[in-house]
């Protein structure tokens, strides 16, 4: 999807911005370009993971789900230039509505060099907030704060569409035409869980996915991870089949560490409300990073103790019954 953008940029000896323009109006024009890049394996996974006859329903239930998110299509982007010297300090601003996938305006503003930063689709998301924007090297998305859950848990809702940013380091010349080319990327992924329950007999299951980035620093590209990650809930996905499937969209996780080969990056939690109401809680364990606009499928099946077992001999797996009295075992895999 391109964003074309003209843009009229004022360049007669003009290096900062100024209520009084009136000597600045020697006309060049430049042109920027902004291309969503979305780069995924969202396909790729969900036919390979869910391929038997019996996945068709999640296939096609999934696919549908994922394609609001996983999609190079702009509704919004936040424009910010930036001073690159000294405070870094935001010096042009815009937030246009775009419901296109292209659109051109004009923008006036003097020559000289910015940093400019790019985020896409964040006006549409009430989970991500754009945050400490006046200068550049304090922009970030940042979730918003968890609540609680029927469970005794802390939470906070699934991304809602997916999230484009960029960043650019621009000089705009006088009497030179110019053409810049910015290309935004996807900043958040999914995970999807699916459970064969067996008939096996439950009142509820909830899923929560955790180990993901808690914000992003934009000017750098880099996410922050807390020591205590957020927990995310993952939607229930209706299937149209016994197969249950729950998906959160997030921030990735971290990436592996060359220096600890296998340790656990994300997990699932599980928590199964029997019909005796009580409940058990399922961790599962998973060493495979969740990069930017990636989805990964981590499936399993529900036993009689409302535990969930993975088909992954990698996924790891613990168990704890009772889940509010505190009981557990480790069961065998």
């Amino acid at each position: 999807m391109w964003l074309l953008l003209s843009a009229l940029w004022l360049t007669a000896g003009c290096s900062v911005i100024d209520d009084d323009l009136s000597d600045c109006y020697q006309e060049s024009q430049y042109k920027m370009e902004y291309q969503l890049r979305l780069i995924t394996n969202v396909s790729t996974e969900i036919s390979t993971k869910l391929s038997a006859v019996t996945e068709i329903g999640v296939n096609t239930a999934l696919t549908a789900y994922l394609t609001k998110i996983f999609t190079p299509y702009a509704h919004d982007v936040d424009l910010s230039f930036y001073d690159t010297d000294g405070s870094f300090v935001r010096l042009y601003h815009d937030t246009p509505q775009m419901e296109a996938e292209q659109k051109s305006y004009t923008l006036t503003l003097p020559m000289r060099q910015y940093r400019h930063l790019a985020v896409a689709n964040i006006a549409n998301d009430k989970m991500v907030d754009l945050k400490d924007d006046e200068y550049s090297n304090t922009s970030k998305l940042i979730q918003n704060e968890g609540t609680k859950a029927t469970l005794p848990l802390k939470y906070i809702p699934s991304h809602t569409i997916g999230i484009f940013t960029a960043r650019e380091s621009m000089e705009v010349l006088e009497g030179v035409d110019q053409t810049f080319n910015v290309k935004l990327y996807m900043a958040n992924s999914a995970v999807s869980l699916v459970i064969d329950p067996k008939g096996q007999p439950y009142n509820d299951i909830q899923v929560f996915a955790t180990g993901f980035a808690s914000s992003f620093n934009i000017n750098d590209s880099t996410y922050v991870y807390s020591a205590t990650p957020p927990l995310v809930k993952s939607d229930e996905v209706a299937t149209g089949s016994p197969l249950l499937c729950y998906t959160s969209v997030n921030f990735p996780s971290r990436d592996a560490d060359a220096s600890a080969p296998g340790a656990t990056l994300w997990h699932f939690k599980v928590y199964v409300t029997k019909t005796d109401n009580t409940i058990t809680e399922t961790v599962l364990d998973i060493t495979e990073p969740l990069l930017a606009g990636e989805l990964k499928i981590i499936k399993g099946s529900l036993d009689s103790d409302g535990a969930v077992r993975p088909y992954d001999p990698t996924v790891g797996m613990s168990v704890t019954l009772n889940w509010n009295s505190g009981g557990s075992y480790d069961p065998e895999l």
